[in-house]
């Protein structure tokens, strides 16, 4: 089928790669890439008619006030029966309204928690959907493309696809955070403990392999000791939206909670060979950029 993607970022512009290599027709709209199908939002629409189905517009934009303007110009270019799809980070809230904002105008809402990063076009994206079973169906050959087996759900109405990618990645912080401490308390031993061997033990039999721990392997890899990675790991929107979930729902989440707590620390620039770990992997998973040090110990 044919769709416009807006944002040819890392996210973007891979996924995009990947639904061509399925056969998909994708338009690419990006103001800042030459090469793009198009360079905004008027040009883009219009490119997207196609026969037998209604116009589809996927976002891969930053959430917030961006993912806003975008999705409220959408609306007055797009039919009614036509469809967006928010891939984003956005928050759940933002996205029930969106979706009652363009259910307004008769044009249907999907809101798509993304999972995969970097490495999404090669292995695929989990998907967790929200949306009208009927607006969901539209582009279920998209979804069919992009995620591998068993790495998609349609999970609720809208807003629910980005409460439970809120969640994810909530989990996500604290997992990061155990295999960094466990790294710091190795590292700190007397033992004189060789930690990129003891690690690596760990990714056949272990009850702790994971996709995450191969990939503070090949962090390790890629910077022996993580010399010159800096102690501060920045910290996005879904681990602090996560836990005011857990409050206001009376859950108690204190590794989620605590994993933030450690995020806001290290940006005080505390020396924490924890959080040069999670620094790291952020960098390894989701190309998020990384802080290095200068010889002097100054970071940039």
């Amino acid at each position: 089928m044919k769709l416009g993607m807006i944002g040819l970022g890392k996210m973007g512009g891979n996924m995009a790669e990947r639904l061509r290599r399925h056969g998909h027709e994708v338009v690419g709209m990006d103001p800042g890439i030459e090469s793009a199908d198009a360079h905004s939002l008027e040009e883009l629409v219009p490119l997207l008619a196609a026969e037998g189905q209604p116009k589809v517009a996927w976002s891969m934009v930053p959430a917030g006030d961006i993912t806003d303007a975008t999705i409220k110009r959408l609306g007055e270019l797009l039919s009614e029966g036509d469809l967006v799809i928010d891939g984003g980070n956005s928050n759940y809230l933002d996205s029930i309204r969106h979706g009652e904002e363009l259910a307004a105008k008769g044009i249907h809402f999907v809101d798509s928690g993304t999972s995969g990063g970097v490495w999404g076009l090669e292995n695929g994206y989990a998907l967790m959907v929200g949306g009208t079973d009927e607006a969901v169906a539209i582009a279920q050959p998209i979804f069919d493309a992009l995620s591998p087996e068993k790495g998609y759900a349609h999970t609720g109405p809208v807003g629910a696809g980005h409460y439970v990618k809120m969640v994810h990645n909530g989990i996500e912080y604290g997992l990061m955070q155990a295999y960094a401490e466990g790294y710091a308390i190795l590292e700190a031993s007397p033992l004189g403990i060789d930690v990129e061997a003891a690690i690596g033990s760990w990714q056949e039999g272990s009850v702790v392999r994971s996709w995450l721990l191969d990939l503070l392997i090949k962090a390790l890899k890629d910077t022996p000791d993580l010399d010159g990675v800096a102690s501060v790991a920045a910290d996005s929107g879904e681990g602090r939206w996560t836990v005011t979930e857990a409050i206001a729902n009376g859950v108690s989440a204190p590794v989620i909670s605590a994993a933030l707590f450690a995020r806001f620390t290290s940006q005080h620039r505390e020396d924490d060979k924890a959080m040069k770990v999670v620094s790291a992997l952020r960098h390894q998973f989701g190309g998020h950029a990384i802080e290095m040090t200068t010889p002097e110990g100054e970071q940039h």
